[in-house]
């Protein structure tokens, strides 16, 4: 099948072993292969956009944010149905966000259904708030996650569909330096 939507995203390896098990049951990206990550924009292009030109464009713009290392402090909530991992500082994210939009202004975050874009990591949502409740119960117990962010990713796939693939990552901080493709 091919894929009819595509995200940037930044992953979050070292927090696999805390989110992880909750991930696979409570967050349907998780089963589509999507790994421990911080939204950098969803949806993204369709996937028929994304040409050489895109692809250039991104590499210009995420070079152009420095690297940055990042800790997952707390568990959050956004009301009581979705679970997050809160990442600190949140800016560099935000920014990240903020100049993909500029440069791509066709494609705001989560369609402009939300006024403040709040970086995130998902560990469930749309489940029961007693299993939600354990989950952060159990994923506090791994904080703080510290990692170094030194890239983004873009993916393609179809909602609710398995799996999403890696269609290139795009390093911070590094002008000069071209998309480094992934084979499918």
């Amino acid at each position: 099948m091919e894929p009819t939507q595509t995200a940037l995203i930044v992953p979050i390896p070292e927090a696999e072993e805390a989110v992880g098990r909750f991930r696979a049951s409570l967050d349907r990206a998780a089963s589509w292969g999507v790994p421990a990550h911080v939204t950098v924009l969803y949806p993204f292009l369709p996937p028929e956009q994304i040409d050489e030109r895109a692809l250039a464009t991104l590499r210009d713009t995420i070079a152009g944010i420095p690297r940055f290392d990042v800790a997952l402090t707390h568990v959050d909530w956004f009301g009581d149905t979705v679970l997050w991992l809160a990442p600190q500082p949140d800016r560099p994210f935000r920014d990240l966000t903020e100049a993909v939009w500029r440069r791509f202004p066709e494609a705001p975050p989560y369609g402009g259904a939300h006024s403040d874009v709040v970086p995130h990591l998902t560990i469930g949502h749309d489940a029961d708030k007693p299993v939600l409740t354990d989950a952060a119960e159990t994923v506090s117990g791994y904080l703080p996650i510290h990692a170094a962010v030194d890239r983004v990713r873009l993916i393609a796939g179809t909602p609710d569909v398995s799996p999403w693939r890696t269609v290139g990552e795009f390093p911070l901080g590094a002008p000069g330096t071209g998309l480094q493709t992934v084979s499918a």
